[in-house]
C-alpha cells in the first residue's frame, strides 16, 4: 500500500498484516502522488476561478466533478496510472 505521509496514514497502534507492505512516498512529492492529479483535474476543469455562496455549492459542485470523473474511467487512468506505479511489486513474497 502506497502511503503518501497524511496524518491518518500514521497510528502507533496500527497493526500491518504480513501479507502487506507499506510504501511511503517521499515528503513533498505531489507529482508522485496520483490522488493529488484528480485534485488538480478538478481545480482545472470543474471548480476554476468559481466563487461560491455555500459550502453546499461547493459540496455540490465537488459531488458534480467526482461523478463526472466515475463516467471516464480512461481519463482517471490518463490522470493518474504513472509509469513509476507499475514498477511496484503488488504482490507479497
Amino acid at each position: 500500500m502506497i502511503l503518501d505521509g497524511a496524518g491518518w496514514h500514521r497510528a502507533n497502534d496500527l497493526r500491518i498484516p504480513k501479507t502487506m507492505k507499506l510504501v511511503p512516498l517521499p515528503p513533498y512529492s505531489p507529482e508522485l502522488n496520483p490522488v493529488e492529479h484528480i485534485w488538480a483535474w478538478l481545480r482545472d476543469n470543474v471548480f476554476g476561478n468559481s466563487v461560491f455562496e455555500t459550502l453546499d455549492e461547493v459540496i455540490e459542485t465537488l459531488c458534480y466533478g467526482l461523478k463526472e470523473l466515475s463516467l471516464s474511467p480512461k481519463l482517471v487512468k490518463s490522470i493518474t496510472c504513472f509509469e513509476w506505479l507499475n514498477t511496484i511489486r503488488l504482490t507479497y513474497n
